[in-house]
């Protein structure tokens, strides 16, 4: 009995290690398509001095919920890009997420928007130090948003 319960014990985590193994590299494939090189730099940054949270971040973050069906890539961004902000301190993962918010299809005036509409709920300097990292983006990939439309109340 003692050697059956051995052997099952072995098979359930081999099968746990292998679910794990195919998590993570599902949650590379989504990191890689949606952040590109932002997603690969923070996980190559952080594996040497904390390699379970690295895991965790691909594996469930992406591997999980950000594979999960009923929203799409660009969806999904709009809401990281709305919690991030009103979180605030979050500029590292900020900029790493405007980038991903481009990547998937988001124009820079949504991504504006976005952040605007985050300020009603969690306040305007955190909605500032955010449309910083988004203009520092859109500066570096050249698609600073037209002016158009976005006329100023007084102006």
């Amino acid at each position: 009995m003692n050697a059956a319960f051995t052997s099952a014990s072995i098979h359930s985590r081999i099968l746990a290690e292998d679910s794990e193994r195919a998590r993570y590299e599902r949650g590379s494939e989504i990191l890689a398509r949606v952040a590109g090189d932002g997603g690969r730099n923070v996980v190559e940054s952080l594996a040497d001095v904390a390699p379970a949270l690295v895991h965790h971040v691909v594996a469930h973050g992406f591997g999980d919920v950000y594979a999960r069906p009923d929203l799409a890539p660009e969806q999904r961004q709009l809401v990281t890009l709305g919690i991030l902000t009103a979180l605030g301190g979050c500029e590292p993962q900020l900029d790493v997420h405007v980038n991903a918010s481009l990547n998937v299809g988001l124009a820079p005036a949504q991504i504006v928007e976005a952040i605007t509409h985050a300020a009603a709920y969690c306040g305007f300097p955190k909605a500032l130090n955010a449309i910083v990292v988004a203009k520092r983006i859109f500066a570096e990939r050249g698609v600073l948003p037209a002016a158009e439309g976005q006329q100023h109340p007084s102006g």
